[in-house]
Parts: structure tokens; C-alpha cells; sequence
């Protein structure tokens, strides 16, 4: 059967839900989209996450894919605009921190607020379960991927994404409440 036939057969499973039909559109396209993503990211864990986000929201929109268009082409589509979405956000946190360098005028009290919000942070991380704290720090402070931590601590992959996902999440609602401070944690954490 060709990739589009079997392609078509699978996406319309998928459309009911079929949880194997899913698994088998991943298994085929996940290493052809991580390839696609490192040439433009050039970050192993940057590009793994992207898949990820692709295919959450696969899964997401599930019952309005359309079977008889390219799946191959809706998938890299949604690829490159998160790939649009990475740089535009890299870009404005970029200015963000230019900015914060060339105002001599608000220099030292956004110095000051810098400090406060980095010391707050560490404060909400160190509030974290010691394992998902651990987890935390080796994704984002050491830039692990998700594959060297699940095998450094012999877990999985999925895991280590939840546990990194609900870390985030926790420091997201304790710092929720001052815009700064949210694109700090972005500047700091989230690139």
C-alpha cells in the first residue's frame, strides 16, 4: 500500500480516536520531523520538544483533520510555524534583555527587580519534590534532552517530559501574578 493510501487509512482511525493509529503515524513521521526541526533549531532537546508539540496537537485536533489531504504536509506545516514561534519568541526576549542592557536610566532598579525575581524563582524551584526538582535542573539549567535523562536516571522519556512540564507549570502559577516577572522566567527558562 503507498505512504499516502496507508497515511489516509491511518488518519482516518485516528480520527476516532485509535490510540494504535496515533502511535503509528509517530513511529513513522517523529524521526523525520526531528530531523526537519534540528536543522533549523540545532538543540537535540529544543527539537524533540517541537515533536511533541506537534503531536499533541495532532492528537488535540484529531476529529477535524481532513483524511484526504497530506498528512505528511499538515504535519510539517504546524512543524515549521512552532519553528516561526520559537524564533519569534527567542527574538523578542533577545530585545527584551538588549533593552534592559542600553537604559542607563531604569539600569539599576531593572538590575534590582532582576535579582528579586531570579532569587524568587530559586526559591519556588527549591520548593519543588526533590526528583522533579532534579529532573528540572537537568533539562533546563544543564540542557539535557529527555532521552540522556530518562537513561541517566532510569526512567522514561515521558517521565521526565511530565515531570519538567509540571515543574514549569507550578513555577508558572507562582510567578503568574507580575508580567516581569513572567518574561523573566521565559528569558531564563523556557528558550
Amino acid at each position: 500500500m503507498s505512504e499516502r493510501n496507508e497515511d489516509h487509512n491511518l488518519v482516518h482511525l485516528l480520527q476516532k480516536g485509535d490510540v494504535v493509529a496515533f502511535d503509528s503515524l509517530f513511529e513513522f513521521y517523529s524521526p523525520k520531523l526531528f530531523g526537519f526541526a534540528l536543522k533549523y533549531l540545532k538543540n537535540e532537546s529544543d527539537s524533540e520538544e517541537l515533536v511533541q508539540d506537534v503531536f499533541v496537537q495532532v492528537w488535540e485536533h484529531r476529529e477535524s483533520l481532513k483524511s484526504a489531504l497530506s498528512f505528511k504536509s499538515y504535519l510539517f506545516t504546524i512543524a515549521l510555524n512552532q519553528i516561526r514561534k520559537f524564533f519569534n519568541k527567542k527574538a523578542i526576549s533577545l530585545r527584551y534583555i538588549e533593552s534592559l542592557k542600553s537604559d542607563p536610566e531604569t539600569d539599576d532598579a531593572q538590575n534590582e527587580n532582576y535579582e528579586a525575581v531570579l532569587q524568587q524563582v530559586n526559591l519556588i524551584i527549591e520548593k519543588l519534590p526533590q526528583r522533579r526538582r532534579e529532573i528540572f535542573f537537568k533539562s533546563k539549567i544543564e540542557g539535557k534532552s529527555a532521552k540522556e535523562i530518562a537513561a541517566e536516571l532510569n526512567i522514561s522519556a515521558g517521565t521526565v517530559d511530565n515531570q519538567v512540564s509540571e515543574a514549569l507549570r507550578f513555577i508558572r502559577t507562582q510567578l503568574g501574578k507580575e508580567n516581569l516577572s513572567l518574561l523573566l522566567f521565559a528569558v531564563l527558562f523556557i528558550n
